[in-house]
């Protein structure tokens, strides 16, 4: 843009805003790449869907999973100020008004998800309790002002239905500099007296808590504050509490035992505190799994390696929800992109619909898959042509087949919810880990102390008896009596929780998608402990999957509900024939009881004869076999894994490795492979070289890495300079009757190496000025004498 001026000046130009940069959509990039095809699109367009549907899940899952503590919440919100505005002259009123209520609200060591649960929190108290919600975080309050400020600030942007007075007394506490607890408390006593109880924006619990609602300050992250700024607080708080109805959530990540460590008694003594503690983040993994990949709902799946990547992940680095569902939503990004025929990838009318209008090349890239060509080898020669040459005779069995995968997975998920049935409970859990380490580690009584830190004395000692093994097993480990109780409660907490019964399906499940579960050794160890087991128990078991199957609508397994309504009914009619076994072995005993210590030995050797000699099972060991054997047929039958079925590649993601490269944090060999090649991030086909040649439009920073990388231990400034220099210029060679580019090189090196590859550190200056007088000569090209 030209000027006309005669003086010389600074000139502005102001930008035009109407012309602004065209954004690509998103669906174009999936026309990009090796995989593009002509319905790319419509792959778009299904992974949208897809993913709002597992998007309103597990939103639902999560309003559902902190409902109990959201309750538990408002209830003591509510209850906490009743009595302030009451003109009792009682002395534990008047002691009770001095102290703040507070709530420790620990939410586990998931930081990344304590955001989410807390912006619910703020939602539902603004709902029901009060409008009046602030949340701080310790990076914004690094002292009593800015403390004040970011208080006075959010209370004032909170929305509710005043006055256009309280609009005015609103602008003066903005433009007041000097925030204190006293205009604080006169502008809550301004805005309460002149909010209209009889027009509330929202319904409300009661009339009196409009009038004069509670501030909740939530201090998201407790343990960052700094001690002095939550000290000046809790005490200035204190004092204002009659005019400042103030309510504290503290946001704990570690323990409630950081309350103490920072503040001191005298300001814990100010705080009234209830703990609450939010849902465990692996309760709420599984329940996560449970309704998004252990179901039908939704025809997407992952593969063995991928869900172990992603639960290793979460176990192992951040136990956070909302990376994990990132990580769900990147797999299932990845598969509709890189993976043509994931456009079957849909409820089953929908699949088969798009199959009749599928184009010549998606009827090759089924022929391409490998479990369809395992399919195409199986079946007879006739029927291998029809399937390689025939578009339309592929296309009714691509329907069958892929009709046939999703019932598999109906049957599938049933089957392996009542394998989970009979193995929860089993010892030792072999078919998962479970919380029995927990267990087995607070055994000694190093694990005792760590796992109950408070005081043992308080236990009754008659509670010993609770476990006679476990008495005895403490006997003869010389452990305590008291601390075999605290195990004995500790167990009987643990073992029937839901959570250790859910934890373990996951890995169950994981088994089952590896490989065939009925050859590993677990699995072996399995039916031989439910041959161990007592008939209440396995009726238990069976009851439970008669549950599940009764909810089924397939034909096979409405047959397996029947026969396991059988098994119920003939484990019922034993009952007499027990009763009766029951009996005689209480007449024997009774004739046991009164000898000497050698004919009870005698008669025990003779029954023991008797019973090895007599090898006939009873009734009940005959039928306990006969469930065994069931529940075995079911999972050899049911439980095959996914890479048997054909044309599971549509609905399952595979691809671990591409996974591991987005989520796994590689920082090394993500910077070297971008300043090596920039390309592989850049995409631009300028940038295109071959191995070992570096194009001068390359970043600059990409040119000094590649030349960079040419030396082995030892870099020559001057030598990396002149090399950068030519690459960026793109110079022309040198004259053919001067140096030659080595020999400059080796000339140029040649004063430096005395400095840089002396291994003594010693430097012959008389040497070096010799040489460069003899490189001065060379690089002129005059005579040396």
């Amino acid at each position: 843009m030209a000027t006309s001026s005669v003086s010389k000046g600074c000139f502005v130009f102001k930008p035009n805003f109407k012309k602004r940069k065209i954004s690509v959509p998103i669906e174009d990039y999936f026309n990009k790449g090796k995989n593009a095809s002509e319905d790319s699109k419509l792959r778009f367009e299904t992974y949208q869907l897809i993913w709002q549907q597992m998007k309103s899940e597990t939103e639902r899952l999560q309003e559902e999973l902190n409902k109990n503590l959201f309750d538990s919440l408002v209830e003591f919100l509510q209850t906490s100020h009743s009595g302030l505005w009451k003109n009792s002259k009682d002395w534990s009123c008047e002691i009770k008004l001095r102290e703040i209520p507070t709530a420790a609200l620990v939410l586990g060591v998931n930081v990344t998800d304590h955001d989410l649960t807390l912006r619910s929190l703020t939602e539902v108290l603004q709902n029901n309790v009060t409008p009046y919600v602030v949340s701080l975080q310790a990076k914004d309050c690094p002292d009593m002002k800015h403390f004040l400020q970011k208080l006075v600030s959010q209370l004032v942007d909170c929305k509710v239905d005043v006055q256009s007075k309280e609009k005015e007394s609103v602008q003066v506490i903005q433009k007041n500099v000097h925030y204190s607890m006293d205009s604080l408390s006169a502008w809550y006593m301004s805005v309460t007296q002149k909010t209209d109880p009889k027009m509330p924006r929202k319904k409300r619990t009661s009339s009196s808590q409009w009038q004069s609602p509670p501030v909740v300050l939530i201090l998201k992250d407790m343990e960052s504050f700094t001690t002095k700024v939550l000290q000046d607080f809790i005490i200035i708080s204190s004092q204002h509490l009659h005019e400042f109805p103030l309510i504290l959530i503290f946001g704990i990540a570690t323990s409630p035992v950081v309350i103490h460590r920072l503040l001191p008694h005298a300001v814990s003594s100010l705080l009234c505190i209830e703990l609450f503690q939010s849902l465990s983040c692996k309760e709420h993994l599984t329940t996560v799994l449970d309704k998004l990949l252990l179901t039908t709902q939704f025809p997407f799946k992952l593969s063995e390696k991928v869900l172990q990547i992603l639960t290793n992940i979460f176990l192992y680095h951040d136990f956070s929800i909302q990376n994990f569902i990132k990580g769900l939503q990147l797999s299932l990004l990845e598969h509709f992109y890189s993976q043509p025929l994931s456009v079957l990838c849909c409820n089953l009318p929908e699949a088969k619909r798009r199959i009749r209008f599928l184009s010549a090349n998606q009827c090759e890239n089924i022929r391409r898959l490998p479990s369809f060509r395992r399919y195409v080898e199986k079946q007879s020669s006739e029927k291998q042509v029809a399937l390689l040459t025939s578009d339309k005779f592929l296309k009714e069995e691509t329907q069958s087949l892929l009709e046939n995968l999703h019932v598999y997975h109906k049957n599938y998920f049933l089957v392996l919810r009542c394998l989970h049935q009979f193995t929860s409970s089993l010892p030792k859990y072999p078919l998962g880990r479970q919380v029995t380490r927990t267990y087995s580690f607070g055994i000694s009584d190093v694990g005792i102390l760590l796992v109950f830190p408070f005081e043992f004395t308080s236990i009754q000692a008659s509670e010993f008896a609770m476990d006679p093994h476990l008495a005895v097993y403490a006997q003869s480990k010389s452990i305590p009596a008291v601390h075999v109780t605290v195990m004995c409660k500790l167990r009987s907490f643990l073992v029937p929780h839901k959570y250790a019964v859910h934890f373990q399906i996951r890995e169950l499940y994981c088994m089952c998608l590896e490989k065939n579960i009925w050859d590993s050794e677990e699995y072996a160890s399995v039916l031989q402990l439910l041959r161990l087991l007592a008939k209440d128990e396995l009726m238990a078991m069976l009851q439970n999957c008669f549950k599940l199957f009764q909810s089924s609508s397939g034909k096979e397994l409405g047959n397996t509900a029947k026969k396991i309504e059988e098994f119920l009914a003939q484990f019922q009619s034993l009952d007499a024939e027990t009763k009766e076994e029951e009996d005689t072995s209480q007449s024997q005993s009774k004739g046991l009881q009164k000898t000497d210590l050698y004919h009870l030995q005698k008669s025990l050797l003779e029954m023991k004869e008797l019973r090895s000699t007599s090898k006939r099972q009873t009734k009940f060991e005959v039928l306990r076999e006969q469930v065994v054997s069931f529940v075995d047929s079911l999972v050899r039958e049911y439980l095959l894994p996914p890479d048997t079925q054909p044309l599971h590649e549509t609905l399952y993601f595979s691809s671990a490795h591409t996974l591991r490269q987005h989520l796994n944090a590689a920082p090394r060999i993500a910077l070297h492979t971008a300043l090596n090649n920039p390309y592989y991030y850049l995409k631009n086909e300028a940038l295109r070289s071959e191995e070992g040649c570096i194009p001068n439009v390359a970043p600059d920073i990409c040119i000094a890495y590649k030349l960079h990388l040419e030396c082995s231990r030892l870099i020559n400034l001057v030598d990396w300079s002149e090399a950068f220099a030519t690459v960026v210029t793109a110079a022309e060679k040198m004259d053919a009757n001067s140096v030659t580019s080595e020999e400059r090189n080796e000339i140029i090196q040649y004063p430096f190496k005395s400095i840089l590859q002396r291994p003594d550190g010693k430097q012959d200056w008389m040497k070096d000025v010799r040489n460069s007088v003899l490189s001065e000569k060379l690089l002129n090209g005059d005579a040396i004498n």
